[in-house]
């Protein structure tokens, strides 16, 4: 992986709306079924909103039934940072960028085979690069 991207919170609020910054920089959480990407059905790769890095292929995204995105698995594991969560009173696993910290959502341990992971994330992280 390349250099660790950093920047201040006025660069980032330049560079994305207010909903993502919200969601990306602040960790917080779009509602269900509002993404742009909950229900999409097109190919590619999913890449970090801030940074571009690609995280998720569309080959590994399922329905969870959830309203957020959903995949099985990373394209890179190496690109995921994992933080443990005790906020809302539970504990969840938090899954970042990487390379810029961005905040994507979490992980649980209800996903399908063959990782029996479920990544559950937030559209507003997401950046579809479609393929044919």
């Amino acid at each position: 992986m390349s250099e660790k991207i950093t920047k201040s919170d006025e660069e980032w609020k330049e560079e994305l709306s207010s909903d993502e910054y919200e969601v990306c920089r602040q960790k917080g959480t779009e509602r269900a079924f509002t993404g742009m990407y909950w229900d999409c059905k097109d190919k590619g790769v999913y890449k970090c909103r801030c940074c571009g890095i690609e995280l998720f292929s569309s080959e590994t995204k399922f329905d969870s039934g959830t309203g957020w995105p959903s995949f099985f698995k990373p394209e890179d594991d190496e690109q995921i940072e994992y933080i443990e969560d005790r906020s809302f009173g539970m504990v969840r696993v938090e899954v970042n960028c990487k390379k810029c910290g961005a905040h994507l959502g979490h992980v649980f341990d209800d996903g399908p085979n063959p990782t029996k992971l479920r990544y559950c994330i937030n559209s507003l992280s997401l950046k579809l690069d479609k393929s044919d």
